[in-house]
């Protein structure tokens, strides 16, 4: 439906001229707010109510009793984080504002499309404020029609440690925002990409400390960031990229390059399988499991030249018809009891367990007439055999997929673990 029949039929339900809610609606539209939200805001305005019979005056509500199906809220609560972020929002760059909220009952994400000037700490009355769903989760809509106040008493909160948005990698999520962090800078690389405004380049890499590392994005490269720097970081937001979350710096995340390095862990955090899997992706994992299968797939492999997708009968799903490129790999199925997970190892860590290169596996499928023989040797040496596998896990709808850095058979004495457990179980 049109905007100008949106307006007949409020002004016509509303006994007010057409043209004058038009002009009402274009204001908050313009502002991002939803449509539903600004038809409501303007039959209030008129003195309508909302589309269903009721008064439409938002009800006040603490934060654990919000649902996205209970129409505009008011609310009393603690800013606990504020972040900036750019977006295009139907063909036009906009500024907003978002973070999260917190009560004595919980805590809530936010979008701010004006900056209604609150800052991490400050206890606001937000009234009139939308709620949509997002990732499953309520989230507070603050547009045009909101209003913002302060509130004169603190308000209490079990979450004031979150306050400011202080964070360490192995906590973040994606979907956070506004966050801080103390990192070193492991990897980076900088490159062009097709971006929004065109042809962008960014740096990308690896951020470290203590608890774990993630992989990063500078949209507007710093000559900061650079390989070894140990920076603070504030004014961060996460999102998944490939499964796992990936820290983005955006134009209004500051920078301060820190005098004292940044400690950062050698080690990845060993979880088991099911665990692992749970959490829905994780950048560097550690993981033990008993190989039950190499899958199909493994061994001798051809690539395309343009995209790296494997090539099936000299068919790549993208490109089409293509002169492959040779390459190895294992697809090895774990499992410890919890879960399974899929370990795959590129040509290196194929080329280890096959005990080989890939020209002596090339001779031997020659010989044998046959590339399933690599395969076929790979899992004779893998299959019931305990692994420590450490590498990068990704959880999608097609399973758990975990990319290998590292690949080796343990050498753990299982009737010592199993007493350790038992000991664990016990206390």
């Amino acid at each position: 439906m049109e905007l100008d029949q949106h307006a007949e039929e409020l002004a016509s339900a509303l006994g007010v001229d057409k043209e004058e809610v038009k002009s009402d609606l274009q204001n908050l539209l313009q502002y991002s707010v939803p449509l539903d939200e600004a038809k409501q805001s303007v039959r209030r305005k008129h003195g309508g109510g909302s589309s269903g019979g009721s008064d439409g005056a938002p009800s006040t509500k603490r934060i654990a009793d919000i649902d996205p199906d209970g129409g505009n809220v008011s609310v009393t609560v603690r800013v606990l984080t504020v972040g900036t972020r750019s977006i295009v929002y139907q063909g036009d760059e906009q500024t907003i504002r978002e973070g999260e909220l917190a009560d004595e009952s919980g805590v809530i994400s936010y979008t701010a499309w004006q900056d209604f000037g609150f800052e991490p700490g400050d206890s606001v009355v937000i009234g009139n404020a939308g709620v949509r769903e997002w990732d499953g989760k309520p989230e507070l809509n603050i547009g045009a029609s909101s209003t913002v106040g302060v509130e004169s008493e603190t308000v209490e909160t079990p979450y004031d440690d979150r306050i400011g948005g202080e964070a360490d990698l192995i906590d973040l999520q994606a979907g956070d925002r506004g966050r801080t962090v103390e990192v070193r800078v492991l990897e980076v690389d900088s490159r062009t990409i097709d971006g929004r405004n065109g042809e962008t380049t960014i740096l990308s890499g690896v951020v470290a400390d203590e608890t774990g590392r993630l992989p990063f994005t500078d949209w507007a490269p710093r000559p900061d960031v650079e390989e070894g720097a140990s920076l603070r970081l504030s004014d961060v937001y996460v999102r998944e990229f490939r499964g796992v979350p990936q820290v983005n710096l955006s134009e209004f995340t500051s920078l301060e390059v820190l005098d004292d390095p940044v400690s950062v862990t050698d080690s990845a955090p060993r979880l088991k399988v099911g665990e692992a899997v749970d959490a829905g992706g994780m950048f560097d994992v550690e993981v033990l499991g008993n190989v039950l299968e190499v899958r199909d797939g493994s061994g001798l492999i051809e690539r395309c030249p343009d995209c790296s997708r494997v090539v099936q009968n000299g068919q790549c799903r993208q490109h089409g018809e293509v002169d492959g490129e040779d390459d190895m790999r294992v697809k090895a199925i774990l499992d410890d009891g919890t879960g399974t997970v899929t370990a795959i190892l590129d040509r290196d860590l194929t080329e280890e367990i096959y005990g080989g290169t890939m020209a002596d596996a090339m001779e031997a499928a020659r010989e044998a007439m046959d590339k399933e023989v690599v395969a076929e040797d790979i899992a004779d040496t893998l299959v019931g055999r305990e692994y420590r596998v450490r590498g990068n896990l990704s959880v999608d709808e097609y399973g758990a997929n975990l990319e290998a850095d590292e690949f080796e058979e343990t050498d753990d004495d299982p009737a010592e673990r199993a007493a350790a457990l038992l000991t664990e179980v016990r206390a």
